[in-house]
């Protein structure tokens, strides 16, 4: 709570230890709460992708579609290593055509992530809807993939892992994702992911209302001050 005082933002935070199968965190109730995930569906997107071929690997450069973007940066191909890095909408919604939206739905369901409803536009849903999830059922998720425990091939797990990786320290290394749900009102900016420390697996997710323009830069700096005041970086 202090935390979230000081950064002046309204939201939750939940940390699941996936060894003892307990929660600490921030505001119970919004933790139960469900928004589009957004970006941070890059991941079981990435999942998705490799696990049924419509990417050979992470590393398979998928078209843009040469359309103008909102980020300059976006605007060539790339591969999902890439592309995840910077959060790239059109190449992820690239990969999600080429999923269809018939596999998409079983693979989702599959996954049992967030409300699992995807609706019939196939890359759009974790953008505007329908599929929601919370921060209690992100944890989950992530921790099993962090275990290696999803009905997905290993070697698509280690893959994806892989690519959200964001940095190692003295113990630990920390994997994250960030989103933007620009369709919620008022917007609201997740950052999700993991510590991996002392051979544990602890599971994280945030999301804030983004008020102010200043607010999305608070997604991944408020969490990480949860995370050392929990002792994890």
């Amino acid at each position: 709570a202090t935390v979230f005082a000081r950064g002046n933002v309204h939201g939750t935070f939940v940390l699941y230890d996936a060894d003892a199968g307990t929660f600490v965190g921030h505001d119970r109730l919004r933790a139960t709460a469900r928004f589009f995930p957004a970006s941070t569906f890059k991941i079981p997107n990435t999942l998705i992708g490799l696990a049924v071929g419509a990417v050979k690997s992470v590393d398979e450069v998928l078209p843009y579609g040469g359309q103008p973007q909102p980020v300059a940066e976006w605007e060539r191909d790339m591969s999902l290593r890439e592309a995840i890095r910077i959060s790239n909408i059109p190449i992820y919604q690239e990969l999600a055509r080429r999923v269809g939206i018939d596999m998409m739905r079983t693979q989702v369901e599959k996954l049992a992530y967030g409300n699992r409803q995807i609706g019939d536009v196939v890359d759009v849903f974790w953008l505007k809807g329908p599929l929601k999830i919370s921060a209690i059922e992100q944890t989950r998720f992530l921790a099993r993939l962090a275990r290696g425990e999803l009905p997905f091939p290993s070697t698509t797990q280690a893959a994806t892992r892989e690519i959200v990786k964001q940095e190692t320290g003295d113990g630990w290394a920390l994997y994250a994702k960030t989103g933007t749900a620009a369709s919620e009102s008022p917007p609201v900016g997740w950052w999700v992911g993991w510590v991996e420390k002392a051979g544990k697996i602890y599971s994280f997710a945030l999301n804030i209302d983004l008020l102010s323009p200043d607010d999305a830069a608070k997604r991944a700096s408020v969490g990480r001050e949860c995370l050392k005041t929990l002792g994890l970086l």
